[in-house]
């Protein structure tokens, strides 16, 4: 909730489709705005794999494809909705609200029928601490609230940081709003709200009903699990089929933020200038789209090549997760940051909205940020992400260092980050 404020305000300030990286060059230079904006597209670029991941694991279970066809749906997933990306902005945000509204009456119907079943200290609270400190299956449930202490809730943050991340991709569709001083705060805020309420039904309900939350530990669609426990086998392969609507929503948004992310940055001189060509007839950044969607893709075909496709599978589900939301806490702090700075260094620049959490939000950001990566950094599973996310920083830092810095051009956030300097200096 603090961070969304703190968006809110800068995108209602600063309405550029730079995003992240246009808050923090204002604030902080052009190191600043590099590294901030390094930081989202570790997760822009990552998120769509793990999401496509998740829709290729529920299509083969209602299928009933075998493993090795998951490449296929990786593929083709990248395909369509690249190509809805670069045919043009309308089409996309209609596609956009279509699949969100079908995805929220699907959870809706499951949210129902789950109720009337739901035994949350029966399935919910059916996991334990086993004398070696591993998990256990409780049969009769009714164990405790935080079976591994604060330190298990804490550990779980990554996941739970899911359930929001990209949120913040909303201020990258600033220079495609009408009023975005205007509408960009509303629909972040509004955004929020509903993802609050959707992310607490389903993470209550789902592990309320059978088989309960030890078994949903460690499955590969929960939520087909979740229908399968109230509908039975047949019906609820057909809604789990409607209810990947839900990942093709969040899929086809964040590939929208990463070609728009990618798209400024290039622009600006950051990355290299031809990634931001446009659609000659479109007008879209499809370069960036396809550049992006393709780094993802090697990654996750050497994963799965290179390591087999069950073990692969795991860690491009596990480890990438893991690597996007550190870039995400990254981007947060830096962020939050960003904030402090402009509120410190331009109390009068126009604001046309203004954070109800003020600097406190900003305060707490930070604080949640920096304890998820540092349990990211505490868990040997995690950890292996967090240095994959150091690899990408070293690489982009060397290339801006040595070629990047030295070819920055004025687009509307360079302007506006060099006439707010200039008044500072006066």
């Amino acid at each position: 909730l603090g961070l969304v404020f703190c968006i809110a305000e800068m995108a209602a300030a600063l309405p550029h489709t730079g995003g992240a990286y246009s808050f923090a060059r204002a604030s902080m230079g052009p190191w600043g705005g590099f590294i901030t904006g390094l930081c989202e597209n570790v997760e822009y670029v990552l998120t769509p794999a793990v999401v496509v991941s998740f829709l290729a694991t529920y299509l083969a279970a209602v299928f009933e494809t075998p493993p090795a066809w998951l490449p296929a749906y990786w593929i083709a997933g990248y395909a369509v909705f690249v190509a809805l990306n670069v045919w043009g902005v309308e089409l996309s945000f209609k596609v956009t609200v279509v699949v969100t509204l079908g995805s929220l009456a699907c959870l809706a119907v499951f949210w129902i029928s789950a109720l009337p079943v739901a035994e949350f200290g029966r399935y919910a609270l059916n996991i334990g601490a086993g004398p070696d400190g591993k998990p256990v299956e409780l049969p009769q449930g009714n164990g405790p609230l935080l079976p591994f202490g604060l330190h298990g809730a804490l550990a779980a943050l990554p996941f739970a940081v899911w359930l929001f991340l990209a949120i913040e991709q909303l201020p990258l569709a600033a220079e495609e709003s009408m009023e975005p001083s205007r509408d960009i705060p509303r629909g972040i805020v509004a955004g929020l709200l509903t993802l609050f309420v959707s992310a607490a039904l389903v993470v209550w309900l789902n592990a309320s009903v059978a088989p309960g939350s030890f078994q949903l530990a460690t499955s590969g669609e929960p939520l087909l699990d979740g229908f399968r426990a109230t509908f039975g086998g047949g019906l609820a392969k057909l809604l789990a089929l409607v209810a990947c609507i839900g990942l093709i929503s969040s899929f086809h948004t964040i590939l929208f933020a990463k070609g728009r992310q990618i798209y400024s940055l290039s622009r600006a001189g950051y990355f290299p200038r031809f990634l931001s060509i446009t659609h000659p007839r479109h007008k879209t950044p499809y370069v960036a789209l396809i550049a992006g969607s393709l780094v993802a893709l090697a990654i996750m075909l050497a994963l799965w090549f290179g390591m087999g496709a069950e073990k692969g599978a795991a860690v491009i589900q596990g480890m990438l997760l893991n690597m996007a939301v550190a870039g995400a806490m990254l981007s947060y702090l830096l962020q939050a940051v960003s904030f402090l700075v402009l509120r410190a260094r331009w109390p009068d620049l126009p604001r046309p909205y203004r954070s109800p959490m003020g600097i406190a939000g900003a305060i707490v950001t930070l604080v949640i940020a920096t304890v998820t990566l540092v349990y990211q950094l505490l868990d040997p599973v995690f950890v292996a992400g967090v240095l994959g996310v150091g690899v990408w920083f070293a690489l982009g830092i060397v290339w801006f260092a040595l070629v990047g810095r030295k070819r920055l051009v004025l687009s509307p956030e360079e302007a506006f980050a060099m006439k707010a300097k200039r008044s500072v200096d006066v």
